[in-house]
C-alpha cells in the first residue's frame, strides 16, 4: 500500500471498506472478483482494497505475516540499529584518533 493510499482514506473507509469485503466475499468465486466489484463503490483502486484486506487478514491472525504491531515494532528496532552503528562508528573512530595522539605525544617526549 503505498503512503498516498494510506493518507487519501479515513481509517472509518478502510475498516468499512474491508466489513464490506468480509459479509460479501462468499458471494464470489474469487477473492479478487469480489474486490474488483466493490472497490469502485468504496472509491479505490482494486489493488488498494486488496491490501486493506491483506492487511486486515494479517491483523487478524488469518494470513502469514508480520503483523503491523510486529512490523512497526521491526522498523523501530532497525532504526535504533542503525543508530547504535553509526555511534559505535563514532566511538571507534574517537577511540583511533585519541590513541593515535597519545602515540604521538609520546614520541615527541
Amino acid at each position: 500500500m503505498s503512503k498516498n493510499n494510506a493518507n487519501k482514506f479515513s481509517p472509518e473507509v478502510r475498516e468499512r471498506a474491508v466489513r464490506l469485503m468480509q459479509e460479501h466475499r462468499g458471494g464470489y468465486p474469487s477473492l479478487w472478483l469480489a474486490v474488483e466489484s466493490i472497490a469502485p463503490k468504496i472509491g479505490c483502486s482494486s489493488q488498494t482494497l486488496l491490501n486493506w484486506v491483506k492487511r486486515e487478514e494479517v491483523d487478524g491472525g488469518q494470513r502469514e505475516a508480520l503483523r503491523t504491531s510486529e512490523r512497526d515494532e521491526l522498523k523501530r528496532l532497525q532504526r535504533e540499529v542503525k543508530e547504535l552503528r553509526r555511534a559505535n562508528d563514532i566511538l571507534r573512530t574517537a577511540s583511533a584518533f585519541s590513541a593515535q595522539a597519545e602515540l604521538d605525544r609520546r614520541l615527541k617526549s
